[in-house]
């Protein structure tokens, strides 16, 4: 069986780790730097990082963030924001990225998963998908949040597997940074409609959120960046938890 992973959520800006609620006001948080070193310290099986302003001055700052954590950590690295071609997907693996998360450039032109996967592999290739609730009905945003398309995220999962991506980050705005509990249901029909990992993330608030999201929503793996930065729990915590209630992590 393979091991449910436990990912934290890092979101940067000027260089600078941030964290949002339903992808709007955000605060800073500290250091991404030291935040990373905490969590490879604590045995993270995955880190994703996410630039959410992703323009081109602010890209060399990321690649000089992710340059520094590849050589100081050992866990493997996700990275997005803004990711448009396949330059930017060879400089940020260049840079010490594993995987690359695509997400807009993903919705405007389809084609370019299929370009990726075939060129760096479905492995490495992440396709983040950001939805929200909109007059009763699951719609997909692009953008950071803020333009939004007629796709429903389960629909648009199950064709960015038929394009070729590795694995799908699945991310409610709604429950963004309120610690309120995953959007399962949603989480459970996107995993029981594709063959490819699906990684949860938007809303955990408490260790059993991540039980949930595993247990009844099919999960592969769960992320979270709130209840990392704002509370007590840590990572070494959640594995103990959910060992003790019978799912598979990584032993340390």
């Amino acid at each position: 069986m393979l091991k449910k992973r436990l990912i934290p959520v890092l979101l940067l800006k000027n260089g600078r780790m941030i964290k949002t609620k339903q992808f709007d006001k955000y605060r800073d948080v500290g250091n991404p730097i030291t935040a990373a070193k905490i969590y490879d310290a604590q045995w993270a099986d995955e880190l994703v990082f996410l630039d959410i302003l992703a323009s081109i001055e602010e890209r060399k700052n990321l690649i000089q963030i992710i340059d520094r954590v590849s050589e100081e950590c050992f866990m493997p690295l996700t990275v997005g924001g803004g990711v448009k071609t396949i330059e930017d997907i060879k400089t940020l693996l260049n840079a010490g990225a594993d995987k690359i998360s695509i997400n807009s450039a993903a919705v405007e032109n389809p084609e370019f998963i299929k370009e990726a996967s075939k060129k760096f592999g479905s492995a490495n290739i992440v396709v983040s998908i950001d939805y929200k609730n909109v007059d009763g009905k699951n719609l997909v945003f692009t953008h950071g949040g803020k333009k939004q398309t007629n796709l429903d995220p389960v629909e648009w999962a199950k064709e960015v597997e038929k394009l070729g991506a590795g694995e799908i980050l699945i991310n409610c705005i709604d429950r963004d940074g309120m610690m309120n509990g995953y959007d399962i249901e949603t989480i459970k029909k996107i995993a029981n409609s594709v063959n490819i990992p699906v990684i949860a993330c938007g809303g955990a608030g408490t260790l059993q959120d991540f039980a949930d999201a595993i247990n009844i929503g099919q999960a592969s793996a769960v992320a979270a960046g709130s209840l990392f930065h704002f509370t007590d729990q840590n990572l070494i915590k959640t594995r103990s938890f959910m060992k003790e209630r019978g799912l598979s992590v990584r032993h340390v």
